[in-house]
C-alpha cells in the first residue's frame, strides 16, 4: 500500500458527514448467536437437516459472538476475537447474516459468503461493520429486486497492528495474515453458518488496500473463492516488510499470479469485478491489468463510478449500481425448501 493510497483511504473516511445509526444502543456488546431469534421476535430456523451434498453445515466450535450494532430490519452485526488455528494470529471479525438466513423456508440451505476488507491499515477494526456505509443494506436491497444474492458478510480485521502492511499475505517472519484471510476467517464462517462447500459460494470484496488483498486471495486460491470485488487497489505488492524476500513478494504478486492461471487450460474460472471513481487515479493501471490478464478462465470487467472517488461512500454506490449483481450472476444464492 503506497503512502499516497493509505492517506486517501483515512481522510476519505474521516470526511463523511454524520449520519444517524439505526442500532439498537442498548443491545450493544452482549452475547448473541446466529441461530436464535431476531430482536424483533421472529423466531430462528428450524433445525437444519443437510439434504444437499452442496449444503455445509455448521460444525462448530461456535465462536462467541457479541452484538456489534443491529440494523434496522433487526438484523444483527456479530463480533468475535478469532484465535487463527492455522495462522496463529488473533483478531476481530465482524459477521452479518441477511433476514433471509434466518427464514424457515431456508432451513437446510447454505448462503454465499462475501468476505469485505476495508482500505489503508484495518485495525483494530474494519470499517465495513459501520452501519452507515450502508454495505449490508446494499446486499439487502438488491436481495430483495432480484439483482443480487443475500451473502453471509464476514469483516475481519486487515492487518496485525495499526504500523505495518502486511499486504494480506504470508511474508517471512511476520504475523501470516495471508492464511488468516485463506484458511482462518472462512473456517470461522463455515463453523458457524450453513455454507456452500464449493467455491461457488466464496468471493472476496475490498476497497484500496483491501482490495489488493481481496484481489490477490481470489489469484492465489482460485480453487476456494471465485469472484472478487476490488475498488481502487493496488494490484502489485508493496509492502516495505517484503524487503530481503523478492522470491516471495513475486509469489504474491496479482499479475503473476493471474498471468500463470490464465495459462491453465481448463483451469478454475475467477471472475474479478474492478471499481474505479472518475475522481481518483488508477483507472490506466486497472485497464492494463484486465487488457493482459483477462484471458481464459480470468474474466475480468472495470466499472466506472461517476464523480466517485477513493472512499467507500463511492465504492458502496458502485457496488449497489452494478457490482454486487455482476458476482451474484456468477455465484450460487440460497434454494427455498419447496
Amino acid at each position: 500500500m503506497s503512502f499516497l493510497t493509505g492517506l486517501v483511504a483515512v481522510v476519505g473516511l474521516c470526511v463523511y458527514p454524520t449520519v444517524k445509526y439505526l442500532d439498537v444502543l442498548n443491545d450493544t456488546g452482549r452475547p448473541m448467536s446466529f441461530s436464535r431469534a431476531l430482536p424483533d421476535g421472529v423466531p430462528g430456523p428450524a433445525p437444519a437437516v443437510a439434504v444437499d451434498p452442496a449444503v455445509r453445515m455448521p460444525a462448530g466450535p461456535q465462536a462467541a459472538f457479541r452484538t456489534a450494532a443491529t440494523l434496522g430490519d433487526g438484523t444483527r452485526i456479530g463480533v468475535t476475537t478469532l484465535r487463527g488455528r492455522k495462522s496463529g494470529f488473533t483478531g476481530e471479525v465482524w459477521v452479518w447474516a441477511p433476514k433471509e438466513y434466518y427464514e424457515d423456508r431456508y432451513r437446510n440451505s447454505a448462503f454465499p459468503v462475501l468476505i469485505a476488507l476495508p482500505g489503508s491499515y484495518g485495525y483494530p477494526v474494519n470499517y465495513w461493520s459501520r452501519t452507515d456505509l450502508s454495505l449490508q443494506r446494499t446486499v439487502t436491497d438488491l436481495a430483495a429486486l432480484g439483482r443480487g444474492r443475500p451473502f453471509i458478510v464476514a469483516m475481519p480485521v486487515l492487518n496485525a497492528d495499526a504500523r505495518h502492511y502486511y499486504d494480506g499475505s504470508d511474508i517471512p517472519g511476520q504475523p501470516r495474515m495471508g492464511t488468516w484471510m485463506s484458511d482462518d476467517v472462512p473456517d470461522l464462517v463455515r463453523a458457524n453458518f450453513r455454507t456452500f462447500a464449493s467455491r461457488d459460494g466464496w468471493a472476496f470484496m475490498g476497497s484500496s488496500s483491501g482490495g489488493f488483498v481481496a484481489l490477490k486471495q481470489v489469484l492465489a486460491h482460485p480453487d476456494r473463492f471465485k469472484a472478487v470485488i476490488a475498488s481502487g487497489p493496488d494490484t502489485r505488492p508493496d509492502s516495505p516488510l517484503w524487503r530481503g524476500h523478492e522470491a516471495e513478494m513475486r509469489a504474491n504478486d496479482p499479475g503473476r499470479l493471474a498471468e500463470r492461471l490464465a495459462a491453465r487450460p481448463g483451469g478454475p474460472e475467477v471472475f474479478l469485478q474492478f471499481q474505479i471513481g472518475t475522481q481518483e487515479r488508477g483507472r490506466a493501471g486497472l485497464e492494463r491489468f484486465i487488457e493482459r490478464y483477462a484471458k481464459g478462465p480470468v474474466h475480468a470487467h472495470l466499472h466506472v463510478i461517476e464523480d466517485g472517488g477513493h472512499n467507500a461512500r463511492s465504492y458502496v454506490r458502485g457496488m449497489r449500481d452494478a457490482s454486487l449483481e455482476a458476482i451474484s450472476r456468477v455465484l450460487r444464492g440460497p434454494t427455498p425448501a419447496p
